[in-house]
């Protein structure tokens, strides 16, 4: 038996993690042994028994509680928490996603204690090292002992940087694997689309039509902590709103709520207020926000998982970053970059809106990716 500490540290990586449960549950129980670890790096009000009900998530088996704090506190916390925790269970390895503190984290705590290190969704790269999430996902890579990697384009940048890609018979730090596996939220979308289509009702509540709205999330510091970038983005937000005759819904992240109040000028707050199609609604769930995807005709966000989403349900993106991690979308034409540029959203946004020529590839795998892994753990360990 395989036995693995599962490292999360906020709400979408319990979600990513929820696929890996559901595979070893029902598929390799007698092989894997999992016990998941919440750092507590962000605190959400809606991690209630609520939320794992509804989407029949397990439970994490231990809490650290760190909270936020600075990158390097939060980060010795968790380090400090792990290894710990390390030490009492004995694990086989610890598995980590994506990018945030709590992955790097745990990375290190575990290379230094020589516990092998698991990373899904190894390989992104943004190439902007003044985002703390690239610092995170490439330190994580290089103390890794298998990475998975959800698209080719994440293999090549691992080439690149000097990992070898034949599959050696087992796996160790100074010879790691590295694997295309496809995309784990790819598992979870198809999955998730069918209890969302039973549970949600998002649209209903809002007064949205199918097809007849446009998904807005903005969340990221370089938009919703600078002065500019937050009103022009809200100019071409409402300008798209008025030249479409299109819904936008805006479910509002606190800081940027926070930060609208703040940096916004008045005339454009008294705009908005006005604007009866600009529907801004309170954080929507899971289960919500899949249903919003799926309806909506266009979907304009900062976030990366909302990028590769859009996608999922062959929706056209508007991304309000210069760069992204998700490069094979905006080369297949599903999304364009925008950044914080009024004139070049609002253009954009009508190009995708007018494209009639969409395809969609297999470019995140067959839904698959938890089993996936849960097979080669197995086999490289």
């Amino acid at each position: 038996m395989i036995k693995i500490l599962t490292v999360i540290g906020a709400r979408p990586q319990i979600i990513k993690a929820s696929a890996l449960s559901r595979a070893i549950e029902t598929h390799f129980s007698d092989q894997i042994e999992q016990l998941l670890v919440h750092t507590g790096q962000h605190y959400d009000e809606n991690m209630s028994n609520v939320f794992f009900d509804e989407l029949g998530i397990p439970f994490p088996d231990f809490n650290l509680k760190v909270g936020s704090s600075s990158h390097a506190v939060q980060t010795a916390k968790i380090m400090e928490g792990i290894e710990a925790l390390i030490l009492s269970e004995k694990p086989h390895a610890i598995l980590v996603y994506g990018d945030t503190n709590s992955t790097i984290a745990a990375a290190l705590a575990a290379s230094k204690l020589e516990i092998p290190v698991i990373h899904v969704e190894a390989g992104l790269r943004s190439f902007n090292k003044s985002m703390p999430e690239e610092i995170n996902r490439i330190l994580c890579d290089h103390v890794s002992t298998l990475l998975f990697c959800p698209t080719e384009t994440a293999i090549k940048n691992l080439s690149k940087e000097g990992f070898h890609l034949a599959e050696n018979e087992k796996a160790t730090i100074d010879s790691p694997i590295v694997f295309a596996c496809g995309d784990i939220m790819y598992d979870n979308s198809l999955h998730f689309s069918e209890v969302s289509a039973q549970k949600s009702t998002i649209l209903t509540e809002n007064e949205l039509k199918a097809d007849d709205f446009i998904l807005v999330t903005i969340h990221r510091n370089a938009n919703t902590d600078d002065q500019n970038n937050l009103n022009a983005i809200f100019n071409a937000l409402l300008k798209v709103q008025l030249e479409s005759g299109l819904d936008i819904v805006l479910p509002l992240h606190p800081r940027t709520k926070k930060m609208m109040e703040t940096l916004l000028n008045d005339e454009l707050k008294n705009d908005l207020a006005e604007n009866k199609h600009f529907k801004i609604i309170p954080p929507a769930g899971f289960l919500d926000i899949i249903a919003l995807e799926k309806d909506a005709r266009l979907i304009i966000t900062d976030s990366g998982g909302l990028q590769k989403e859009a996608f999922f349900f062959q929706k056209p993106c508007v991304i309000l970053r210069p760069e992204t991690e998700w490069v094979e979308i905006v080369n297949n034409g599903n999304a364009l970059l925008a950044d914080a540029d009024e004139e070049r959203i609002i253009s954009v946004s009508f190009q995708l809106l007018n494209k009639k020529d969409f395809t969609f590839p297999p470019i995140f795998g067959d839904g698959k990716s938890a089993l996936f892994i849960a097979q080669k753990i197995i086999e490289k360990l």
